[in-house]
């Protein structure tokens, strides 16, 4: 990624990245590392983190890697402490962990749907509750990714759709009740980011060129993007802003159009 911001944007800040191994949030945490922050990335699985670590570590950054699957509120509370432990602080909070699948709404089974509330709505909410006390100490901050599924409609998504309309009401009524404790909350909705795995896995390329026209800017999202839409959410730049969730999509939900 070209370094649109200064290197040290972040410096002295520790920043905890839910699904930091991979995809969006994994470009998140390596670029947040590469302005200056300490890392903790957590994944259900600690194997799904060790690229990441190596490669933040390989670049000189530092970064911890601790496994935490986000519906079990103590797992996410020992993930905080030990994070503490390690480096004094949590100064950022990025809520990037997430379930998806395509399926209709009439073959969706309830423990479908259950499933990826539960990590996407409730585990958001429990990394969030978690580490309230340790933002409250360093006046911190909450960046919640979400999606624009849920903004007209997305076949195959109604399970995507409801969690991520969940997380938008998580950042706007956090954002009202914790910010006299001096903690922002935020968040970033990405429209079809075509450097991912979901994306590769959920769109058929046959439809991609479809798409594309549908975007007004002309051309699909880059990880890059969401890198730095997150960089300025999380930097002094937006020191007051608070309770918006950023559009990061090209305009394409503006058009009325989904990725059905």
């Amino acid at each position: 990624m070209n370094n649109i911001f200064a290197d040290n944007i972040l410096e002295g800040k520790v920043a905890f990245v839910t699904g930091g191994g991979t995809g969006i949030t994994g470009g998140v945490a390596r670029a947040f590392a590469e302005h200056g922050a300490r890392l903790a990335i957590t994944s259900r699985k600690e194997e799904n983190l060790a690229s990441m670590k190596k490669m933040i570590e390989d670049n000189g950054g530092e970064c911890f890697a601790i496994a935490a699957d986000v519906r079990d509120y103590a797992a996410v509370e020992n993930a905080i402490t030990e994070t503490v432990s390690r480096y004094g602080q949590i100064d950022i909070v990025v809520n990037g962990a997430a379930g998806n699948f395509l399926c209709a709404a009439d073959q969706l089974s309830a423990n479908g749907f259950g499933t990826v509330v539960d990590i996407d709505t409730k585990g958001t909410f429990n990394v969030c509750r978690a580490a309230f006390e340790e933002l409250k100490k360093s006046k911190g901050q909450i960046l919640n990714i979400s999606a624009t599924l849920h903004y007209l409609a997305t076949p195959m998504q109604i399970h995507v759709s409801a969690a991520k309309a969940g997380v938008d009401a998580i950042t706007r009524n956090l954002s009202v009740e914790w910010g006299r404790h001096g903690i922002r909350v935020n968040g970033i909705a990405p429209g079809p980011i075509e450097d991912t795995e979901g994306m590769k896995r959920l769109l058929p390329e046959a439809l991609k060129e479809k798409i594309t026209k549908k975007i007004p800017v002309g051309r699909f999202g880059r990880i890059a993007d969401i890198e730095n839409a997150a960089l300025f959410l999380t930097s002094d730049a937006a020191s007051y802003i608070n309770g918006v969730t950023l559009v990061v999509d090209g305009g394409q939900w503006l058009l009325g159009t989904s990725l059905g």
